[in-house]
């Protein structure tokens, strides 16, 4: 890590530690200064300008040297366990969950696998898992396999352990999202599992090293299982508890959310089975029910597209297409940010390429061509 680098760290770290200020006010406020280093040197009048800018939040940013120091001995953290960081200005940030407006703005991680994999899709479940939930989770992941699939879930006992070794033992990648620092693994008995995934995958946590596993982190840590994923899974959810959660703010980001229905009068069944009356859940039998719904198996490799074939594409249309050709699959954010285009208009010249059978609109508005 350069000085340069480290000085950056410093001060994205720091922001992150100011009372009351959040993930969305952060976005605010670098969206005025431009970087995390020049949040703190805003004036009082100018911060006290932006909206949902409170006192309580200016004047730490004042007087921000206790939040440097204690930034400061994470980066002494970092160094010495190689731990990877991305902030949300970062261009290798996980590209889904930047689309959702309240993802953490700095996350921290091990491992050696990729938040940006062409499909990945969280599975969870409750932590009193039985026989039937167990199988069904292992049996799923193995009739999903294929190599550029990833699995996320929350390291929690039953639901979330079977799918991470369902997915190690099948070769595939897994994230566990952690609900504490990386200085600690909870529960302690997924300690060796931990280790595993981080050769095959990795662990994500949005909290700083000391962090421990209060009950208010959980939630936090279910929006970004739902963030990184183009899909939910439930196996398994009595009426209250974290899998709900992370399947209504999968909902809240719309991304699609699959339940696996159970036995009527069954307590352990009584979300998913929710989940699916309420329509807030497709049902999920088998692997081939999510490879419908998502589209995956109509899916092929894409081949160049002949020019010769466009018939009076417009201007900002051609333009998208060369963007998508480049880049293969583009956000909506993405391709506005590249074309200048207005919101309006860009959705408009999708809409068109659309209609003309050139681009299609994948989950979490992501575009691809035809």
């Amino acid at each position: 890590m350069s000085l340069n680098n480290e000085h950056t760290l410093l001060h994205q770290i720091a922001i992150t530690l100011i009372p009351g200020i959040g993930d969305i006010n952060t976005r605010k406020l670098i969206a005025l200064s431009g970087t995390a280093e020049s949040v703190f040197k805003e004036s009082r009048k100018a911060l006290s300008a932006i909206p949902g800018m409170s006192r309580s939040v200016i004047d730490p940013l004042m007087h921000p040297k206790p939040f440097m120091e204690r930034a400061e001995e994470e980066i002494v953290f970092i160094r010495k366990h190689n731990i990877k960081t991305t902030f949300f200005t970062d261009e290798d940030y996980p590209e889904r969950l930047r689309h959702c407006t309240d993802s953490p703005v700095m996350i921290y991680w091990l491992g050696n696998g990729n938040l940006n994999a062409r499909r990945i899709i969280s599975v969870v479940g409750t932590r009193k898992a039985t026989d039937y939930g167990k199988t069904f989770c292992q049996s799923l992941i193995t009739d999903l396999k294929e190599p550029d699939l990833v699995v996320v879930s929350g390291l929690a006992y039953g639901i979330d352990t079977c799918a991470h070794k369902a997915a190690l033992d099948n070769d595939l990648s897994t994230f566990g999202i952690l609900a504490h620092g990386l200085d600690r693994i909870y529960p302690p008995l997924n300690q060796m599992l931990a280790g595993r995934m981080l050769e095959q995958g990795g662990l994500v946590t949005e909290f700083l090293n000391g962090t421990k596993p209060d009950r208010e982190n959980f939630p936090k840590r279910n929006r970004i299982i739902a963030g990184l994923s183009d899909a939910t899974v439930v196996i398994e959810a009595g009426k209250k508890g974290g899998a709900l959660i992370t399947a209504d703010i999968a909902n809240s980001y719309n991304r699609d959310v699959f339940a696996v229905p159970g036995r009527v009068g069954d307590p352990l069944s009584e979300g998913c089975n929710q989940l699916i009356k309420t329509n807030r859940a497709a049902l999920v039998q088998s692997a081939a029910d999510i490879r419908y719904i998502m589209n995956w198996d109509k899916e092929k490799p894409r081949q160049a597209v002949q020019r010769k074939l466009f018939v009076q594409l417009k201007p900002e249309e051609e333009k998208l297409v060369q963007l998508l050709e480049q880049h293969g699959e583009c956000s909506m954010d993405k391709l506005c940010n590249e074309t200048a285009l207005p919101a309006s208009k860009l959705a408009g010249a999708l809409l068109n390429l659309e209609f003309e059978g050139l681009v299609r609109c994948l989950p979490g508005k992501i575009y691809r061509l035809v």
